[in-house]
């Protein structure tokens, strides 16, 4: 008896490789976990409300972070740590600049030259990082989500501070579910607007950036 079966669609399988070495260069429009210190005065309202970009620095302004955690514990610099907390981070790194030199054409500019962000790898020709540690320079703080206390000497404080995020995002997700989600895979369509289409096979609408759509025929 043969028996033939007829179907239409996609499954997504999800990359599960390991996350990005520090020495690796972050690939563009990716998204990564990366760390930023700041003062634990000022951690609600950056959950709050979001980063504000600095008026300038190494890299120019921008929002500062990292993918080493080390880096990122440093800062702020001459704190005591009791006062410090640092956030863990996913961040859409966008368009990327390698900075890996002092004097660079492009170390203060690379905003103004079509680039979302800049990166110093670890161990580079910059001098006056003595650390040898990556760093990372984001220019919209859009781009940047907190999304846990990944160091906090007051563990109370730490507590407090990881229910401010979660209930943060589920608010964030409940406003950006009625002006920027896709009515068909309910990802962020903030950036571009999804190529609806309806399916060659079932008719219903379908979306590239669904994990899954199959059409079963008997």
């Amino acid at each position: 008896m043969n028996l033939d079966v007829f179907f239409a669609g996609w499954d997504v399988v999800k990359d599960r490789s390991k996350t990005l070495s520090a020495d690796q260069e972050p690939e563009a429009g990716r998204g990564y976990t990366m760390y930023h210190g700041t003062l634990l005065a000022n951690a609600k309202k950056i959950i709050t409300n979001g980063f504000e970009r600095s008026k300038d620095g190494l890299l120019g302004p921008g929002i500062y972070v990292s993918r080493n955690i080390k880096k990122a514990q440093c800062y702020p610099l001459q704190t005591d740590k009791n006062e410090k907390v640092v956030f863990k981070l996913k961040v859409r790194v966008g368009k990327v600049k390698k900075i890996d030199c002092d004097n660079h054409a492009f170390q203060k500019s690379w905003h103004q030259n079509g680039y979302d962000c800049a990166w110093v790898p670890p161990h580079s020709n910059i001098s006056s990082i003595k650390s040898g540690r990556e760093e990372d320079c984001v220019w919209d703080p859009k781009r940047i989500k907190v999304v846990d206390v990944a160091c906090c000497v007051d563990q109370a404080k730490r507590h407090e501070l990881r229910r401010l995020i979660r209930g943060n995002g589920s608010n964030k997700h409940k406003e950006a579910s009625s002006k920027s989600e896709c009515d068909v895979c309910h990802h962020d369509a903030s950036e571009r607007p999804h190529d609806i289409q309806n399916c060659w096979d079932c008719g219903r609408k379908i979306c590239p950036f669904q994990d899954k759509h199959l059409c079963n025929r008997n």
